[in-house]
C-alpha cells in the first residue's frame, strides 16, 4: 500500500501502475487508524491467507498507534492472526524492512531523482513519484527481504544476532583540563558560522600558539592560515549555493503552476487498487468526452410557429 497526501484519488495516478497495487490517501500522507485496518484486510490478509501453512498466521508490527486499535485487534482475533509488537525504539535492530530493505531503496530512489534533475525535472509530483517508484521497486527483492529477516534474527530464529550488537559500557567522566587564567579569558569555544567569526577564531588560535612558542612565524601558523583560507572559500561557496537553491525553488514553483491542469477525481478517501482505479479513470474519461461533445454540438433553434 502506498499512502499519498491528498483528499481525492486522481485518475492520472493509475495510468501506469500495476493492477495489484493499492493506493491510499490521507491528509498528511501518513497512515491512520482506518487505513491500518484497511491495510490489514486488503493487503496482509488477502495476500497471506492462501499461503498459510497452519491455522494461525503471525504478523510482526512496530508500535504505531494504528496497529493497536480495538478494530485492528478484533480483526486479527476473528481471522486467527497473531500480532507481535516490537519493543519501542528498536526498529533499527529488529525491523526487517529497516535493516535489509529501506536503505537500498532509498539509495536507488536518490539516484533516480538525480537523473531527473540532470534532465531538468526539478519537481516530482505524485504521478511522477509513482512512475519512479515503479522503476526502483525491484530493489525490494526476495534476497533483500530474506536478508532483513536473517539480520534481525527472526527467520531463522537467532536472538544472538541482535543481542551481540548490544554493547553496554560503563563510562567515567574525564577530569576537566586545567587552563591558565590568561588562556581561558581569551578563548571562546564555538563553531564559526560566518567568515568574520572564522577570522576571529583563527586570530585567537594564532595568538595562543604565539604565546606558547614565542615564535611569530612557524609551519603550524602557516598551516592554520591555509585551513582558514579553505574554510573561507567553502563558506563563500555555501552562500552562493544557498542563493542558487532559492532561485531554483522559485523556478520550480513557477513550473509547477504552469504544469497544473484540470484534474479528474475518481474517489474521495479510502483505498483503490490499480485495477479499480484504472476502471474508474476510464469511466471518468468517457463521461468527460460526452460532456465535451455536448458542449461543442451547435444548438438548434425551435421552429417558428
Amino acid at each position: 500500500m502506498i499512502i499519498l497526501a491528498a483528499k481525492q484519488h486522481q485518475s492520472a495516478w493509475y495510468k501506469e501502475i500495476p493492477k495489484d497495487w493499492v493506493l491510499a490517501i490521507s491528509d498528511n500522507g501518513w497512515t491512520t487508524n482506518d487505513l491500518g485496518i484497511l491495510w490489514l484486510k486488503e493487503v496482509f490478509d488477502k495476500h497471506t491467507k492462501a499461503r498459510s501453512t497452519g491455522a494461525y498466521r503471525m504478523i510482526i508490527l512496530d508500535g504505531h498507534g494504528s496497529h493497536a486499535t480495538a478494530g485492528f485487534d478484533h480483526y486479527c482475533t476473528e481471522n486467527k492472526i497473531i500480532p507481535v509488537y516490537l519493543p519501542p525504539h528498536s526498529s533499527h535492530l529488529l525491523q526487517p524492512l529497516d535493516v535489509g530493505c529501506f536503505s537500498p531503496l532509498k539509495v536507488a530512489y536518490g539516484r533516480k531523482i538525480q537523473d531527473c534533475i540532470r534532465l531538468g525535472i526539478n519537481h516530482i509530483n505524485k504521478t511522477e513519484f509513482l512512475h519512479v517508484y515503479q522503476q526502483i521497486r525491484h530493489v525490494l527483492s526476495t534476497a533483500n527481504i530474506r536478508s532483513g529477516f536473517l539480520a534481525t534474527g527472526l527467520v531463522p530464529y537467532d536472538p544472538k544476532r541482535v543481542l551481540d550488537k548490544l554493547q553496554f559500557r560503563i563510562s567515567t567522566p574525564n577530569p576537566e583540563p586545567i587552563h591558565s587564567s590568561q588562556e581561558s579569558s581569551s578563548w571562546t569555544a564555538g563553531t564559526p558560522q560566518t567568515t568574520r567569526q572564522l577570522e576571529k577564531q583563527s586570530n585567537l588560535i594564532k595568538g595562543l600558539w604565539r604565546r606558547r612558542t614565542n615564535s611569530p612565524s612557524s609551519p603550524i601558523r602557516r598551516a592554520v592560515d591555509q585551513v582558514v583560507k579553505g574554510c573561507q572559500i567553502a563558506m563563500q561557496n555555501a552562500v552562493l549555493l544557498d542563493h542558487e537553491i532559492k532561485q531554483l525553488r522559485e523556478a520550480n514553483k513557477h513550473q509547477k503552476r504552469k504544469r497544473e491542469i484540470p484534474r479528474s477525481y475518481i474517489a474521495t478517501g479510502g483505498i483503490l487498487t490499480g485495477e479499480e482505479g484504472q476502471r474508474r479513470a476510464q469511466e471518468a474519461s468517457i463521461q468527460q468526452e460526452k460532456r465535451q461533445d455536448n458542449s461543442e454540438r451547435p444548438r438548434q433553434r425551435a421552429p417558428q410557429r
